[in-house]
């Protein structure tokens, strides 16, 4: 009896483990199928966030750095034009954004900084003005997966100028055309009177600000009746851009031979001559500044800022430039590999929009020109030839 028992138990049991092992093959078959159903959905689940990812890279991985030069990030200027379009973008587009001030002007001091941002995750580098040359042509070779964007210079060591890579956009503008509609518009708003030019250092962007100023000058005096003078000892280049007590020398200087309108295109050499302008009207007497880069309305304003000094400025759009590669890199559109060109044609240069102390009249005027500009029927030089240094 006892034997029979223990058969009938022996096989119960080995027909239970027969059971367990169906139920088992069963369960990993299920677990398989609904492993692979569950592999596929997620896949495609996956597919569709990192495609919504790869749409908000720009909110999220994408990081914009900038390396500042020399003057400081509220320059009135390069720096400030630059940083100014960066945070626009930042804003506008959802990104992290950084700058950093190098200790020093030297290529090595760039390249520093511009590794340090790199190594913090910021790979969309922009850099304002010649000086970066040489450190954006090591720096893009160095950083193969970084994107630079190089304003007012190309990438070269010395007197090698390099085949701009895929990874950097050089930017230029056309500052002649922008202070010949300076220079038109301080003619035709001033009427008469003795003009000035400060320059920074003796560089083709400034130099070209200048040559364009006496052209614009000059065309308001032959098709409008305008008589303003530029004499040659009232051009100066000052050799620097943040001598600001130099700048208020030289200001000085020219307004006390008669000076009635100085075009200052140096930076903080400018503002020192605005800071002169400032002093004189405050004092009773009536001379002008005509600004660069940016606006620079707002900072000729008075204590009570009833006022400015600023009575236009020749403007490059310099936070423009620069938001516009940052948004082209979020597009996947990076120009990389080219030189740009902003000016009249594609809106790059120009007044300010609103400029409260040029008339109606003088709006109007600077407006119909720079339309001639735009079609071709004004060309600006963007040499010297006959014109004063």
């Amino acid at each position: 009896m006892k034997k029979g028992i223990l058969v009938v138990a022996i096989l119960t049991m080995m027909f239970s483990l027969l059971i367990a092992c169906g139920n088992n093959n069963a369960d990993n078959n299920t677990g398989k199928d609904a492993g692979n159903t569950a592999s596929n959905t997620a896949g495609n689940d996956a597919s569709k966030d990192t495609a919504k990812d790869e749409d908000k890279a720009g909110a999220t991985d994408f990081k914009v750095g900038m390396v500042t030069d020399a003057g400081t990030i509220d320059d009135k200027s390069f720096n400030q034009g630059t940083w100014e379009g960066v945070q626009r973008a930042a804003k506008d587009m959802g990104l992290e954004s950084k700058y950093l001030k190098p200790t020093g002007t030297t290529p090595a001091d760039y390249i520093k900084e511009i590794g340090n941002l790199y190594d913090a995750g910021y790979k969309f580098i922009v850099t304002p003005g010649y000086k970066f040359e040489t450190a954006i042509f090591e720096a893009q070779d160095k950083y193969p997966d970084a994107k630079f964007v190089l304003i007012d210079g190309y990438p070269h060591v010395g007197d090698y100028v390099s085949v701009v890579k895929d990874n950097t956009v050089s930017i230029f503008f056309a500052e002649h055309e922008s202070g010949f509609l300076a220079g038109v518009a301080t003619a035709v708003e001033l009427k008469e009177g003795e003009a000035g030019f400060i320059g920074g250092m003796e560089i083709p962007p400034v130099q070209k600000f200048n040559w364009g100023f006496q052209q614009g000058v000059a065309y308001a005096n032959e098709n409008f009746g305008t008589k303003v003078n530029l004499k040659a000892e009232n051009v100066v280049y000052q050799g620097s851009f943040d001598n600001v007590a130099a700048g208020s020398q030289l200001a000085a200087q020219m307004y006390d031979s008669g000076v009635k309108v100085i075009f200052a295109a140096a930076g903080g050499v400018g503002v020192g001559a605005i800071n002169e302008a400032k002093t004189r009207v405050a004092g009773g007497a009536e001379v002008w500044i005509v600004g660069v880069d940016v606006d620079q309305y707002a900072d000729g304003l008075n204590e009570a800022k009833t006022s400015s000094v600023i009575l236009t400025s020749a403007m490059k759009k310099i936070d423009q430039s620069a938001y516009d590669m940052i948004e082209a890199e979020t597009k996947g559109e990076f120009p990389g590999g080219q030189t740009l060109v902003f000016d009249a044609k594609n809106d790059g240069v120009g007044i300010p929009v609103e400029n409260p102390n040029l008339s109606a009249d003088t709006t109007a005027q600077v407006e119909d020109v720079y339309k001639k500009i735009q079609s071709g029927d004004i060309i600006v030089a963007a040499e010297q030839g006959s014109l004063l240094k």
